[in-house]
C-alpha cells in the first residue's frame, strides 16, 4: 500500500518489492502473518446484482482527530464491487441512505444478505404471532415494496465477504483519511463518495463468473421518494386528532372524501422531517397542535402513600344479631292467636 501512495500521491513509481525491501530493512514491516483458523469459504454468487451484503462496521476511522463513526458497507457477492457511506450510526436511514445510492448507481439488487439487526429484521410480536402476522421492519417494508429479499445471517462468520471487506477499510481508509488529514464524519462520508470506493473498486473488484446483470433498473426518484419514508397505521379520535411519536396532528374537515372519526389513517415521514397524513389513498389537510390537556396528562401517578388500616367491624352489644334465638321472639305465637283467634287449621275445617 506504501508503493501505492507513493505513486498516487507523490508521483514516485517504486516496484512493490523494492518497498517491502526497504521496510524490512528499517524495521517497518514483518514477514511473520498472524495464525487463523481454517474456514471453507462460500463460493461468490455468478451474476452481479444477484446478493450484495450491507453492513455497518463501528470503528474509529479518524484515529481520535473526530468522533467515531459507523461505515454503511455494501459489498457485491459476485464482484466484490463496493459503495460505502459513513454516518454515526447504523440506523434506518443510514441503511435507505447508501441503499438508494446503490440503486441510482447499479440497480435494484435482487437480494439483501444482512445481520439480524433490528434495523432489517425483528421477531414478531405478541399480536403478530396471535394473528398469524410476519414482521417486517421499516427498512424491510421499503425492500419488500422494492422487490428486494433480505436474507438474514445468523452469525458473522455467515456474511464473510462484508466482514473481511470491513478488515480491509479498516485498514486503507484509515491510512487515506489520515494522510487526508479528514478530521469530521462529512468529510469522511465526502471523501468515499468522490474518490476512494472508485479506487478501490478498480484495483480489487473481479469480474462476475456470468455476463448476466441481475440489477433491476433504477424505478426512478419519484418512486424512490414513495418507498423510502417511514409508514405507520394511526387512529382518528372523535375530534380528528391523529398522535404519532407523542406529536398531535389536528386533521382539517375535508369536503370531500372526509376520513370518519375512528377511522384508521396513514402517517408518512420522510428523513428531512416532511410529514403526510393519507386516508384511503387521498392526502389530508391537517397542522401540528400541542398536546391536549388530557393527553399531556394520561394518567395521574397514582398516590404512593399507604391506605389507613381498616379494622373489621363488630355489632354492638344489643344489636339483634348478638341476640339469642329465644330472646329474638322468632317461634313464637302471635298474639292474635293468643288471644282465641281461630288457626288457619281450625279455619279450614269449619264448614
Amino acid at each position: 500500500m506504501v508503493a501505492e501512495h507513493l505513486a498516487e500521491e507523490d508521483g514516485i513509481e517504486l516496484g512493490v518489492e523494492t518497498v517491502r525491501e526497504w521496510m524490512l530493512e528499517a524495521g517497518l514491516w514483518s514477514r511473520e502473518r498472524r495464525g487463523r483458523g481454517h474456514r471453507q469459504r462460500r463460493e461468490r454468487k455468478a451474476h452481479l446484482g444477484e446478493l450484495v451484503q450491507l453492513d455497518g462496521s463501528f470503528h474509529d476511522w479518524l484515529e481520535g482527530r473526530g468522533p467515531r463513526g459507523c461505515l454503511m458497507n455494501m459489498v457485491d457477492d459476485a464482484t466484490g464491487t463496493v459503495l460505502s457511506r459513513m454516518g454515526k450510526e447504523e440506523t434506518t436511514w443510514a441503511a435507505v441512505g447508501v441503499l438508494r445510492a446503490w440503486i441510482e448507481r447499479y440497480g435494484v439488487p435482487q437480494a439483501l444478505y444482512t445481520d439480524g439487526k433490528n434495523v432489517y429484521v425483528r421477531e414478531p410480536n405478541a399480536q403478530e404471532k396471535l394473528r398469524g402476522e410476519e414482521a417486517v421492519t421499516q427498512f424491510g417494508r421499503m425492500c419488500r415494496e422494492l422487490g428486494i429479499e433480505i436474507i438474514a445471517a445468523s452469525s458473522p462468520q455467515a456474511k464473510g465477504r462484508v466482514e473481511r471487506n470491513h478488515g480491509t477499510h479498516q485498514d486503507r481508509l484509515v491510512k487515506k483519511l489520515r494522510r487526508k488529514q479528514i478530521s469530521s464524519l462529512e468529510g469522511a462520508d465526502g471523501y468515499l463518495q468522490e474518490e476512494y470506493c472508485g479506487q478501490h473498486n478498480a484495483r480489487f473488484a473481479v469480474r462476475a463468473a456470468a455476463p448476466e446483470d441481475f440489477h433491476l433498473p433504477s424505478p426512478g426518484k419519484k418512486k424512490l421518494e414513495e418507498v423510502f419514508r417511514l409508514e405507520r397505521v394511526r387512529v382518528l379520535s372523535n375530534d380528528w386528532v391523529v398522535r404519532d411519536e407523542n406529536r398531535f396532528y389536528q386533521v382539517g374537515r375535508q369536503s370531500q372524501h372526509h376520513a370518519p372519526a375512528k377511522s384508521k389513517v396513514r402517517v408518512y415521514k420522510w428523513e428531512d422531517g416532511r410529514i403526510e397524513i393519507h386516508y384511503r389513498g387521498r392526502k389530508l389537510r391537517w397542522e401540528e397542535i400541542p398536546a391536549p390537556p388530557a393527553a399531556a396528562r394520561p394518567e395521574r401517578a397514582r398516590k404512593t402513600a399507604s391506605p389507613l388500616p381498616r379494622t373489621p367491624w363488630r355489632p354492638a352489644a344489643d344489636h339483634p344479631w348478638r341476640r339469642s334465638y329465644q330472646e329474638s321472639g322468632v317461634g313464637r305465637v302471635p298474639l292474635a292467636r293468643a288471644s282465641g283467634a281461630p288457626s288457619l287449621g281450625a279455619a279450614c275445617a269449619s264448614p
